[in-house]
This record gives structure tokens, sequence and C-alpha cells, in this order.
């Protein structure tokens, strides 16, 4: 099965994502608006526009958020991680995917970056 790219609109050198097999990789999403500025707001608003974007990315895809087996989480600040869960949760009606979540400082000051695997058959 070949590997198939999914550019990025964005003026970055990666892939949106990547079906390789049955699973799609989901690049690292930001908060950032269509022009690739950080979108201001507090740990809620920021997740929350990053898991749309994300869903949106799946969509584009040919997938859906129930599809996500695996999220990697950076947080600038692991005192967000309480506010950060009750956004996340929201967005995984179906079961949450298995995760990891780690501190890191991230590009802009963005508080949040998620990238996930689905799994889409094969």
């Amino acid at each position: 099965m070949p590997i198939e790219r999914f550019p990025t609109p964005l003026p970055v050198p990666f892939s949106k994502a990547v079906r390789a097999g049955g699973f799609l990789f989901v690049s690292g999403v930001l908060p950032m608006d269509a022009q690739g500025r950080i979108i201001e707001g507090d740990i809620q608003a920021q997740t929350r526009a990053v898991l749309e974007r994300v869903a949106q990315n799946l969509a584009d895809c040919g997938a859906r958020m129930a599809e996500v087996v695996r999220a990697t989480i950076w947080l600038a600040d692991l005192g967000d991680f309480a506010a950060f869960n009750q956004e996340y949760a929201r967005h995984f009606t179906q079961g949450l995917p298995a995760r990891s979540c780690v501190q890191a400082e991230l590009y802009g000051g963005a508080r949040v970056e998620i990238e996930v695997q689905a799994w889409v058959g094969g």
C-alpha cells in the first residue's frame, strides 16, 4: 500500500497528515488562525481551536475523531492540565484515545499543541 501525503495550506515544511497502511498520522496542531497567527485565549479556548482543526484535518483525509487511537499533547504550563482535560474530553464523545501529555515551550506563546494518530483500516 503506498504512502499518501496530505499537504498543509500553511507556509510550513511538513504535511498536514500522512496515511501509511491503516493509520493516519496527523501533524501537531497549534491554535492558529488561517494566516498562521496564534489565537489569543485561555487554555480552553486554545484547546477548542486546536481540536476543531484536528477534526477538520481528519475530515479532509476521510477520517473522524472517533477513529483517533492515540494523541500526544504538549502544554506550555502543566498548571493548565485540569482545564485542558475538561475541554479535551468534550471532543471525544465516542471514547478517549490513548494519550501522552508533557510540558514544553511552544511556538509563538501557544498554550497547547496536539498531534493524533487514527486507525482508518487497511
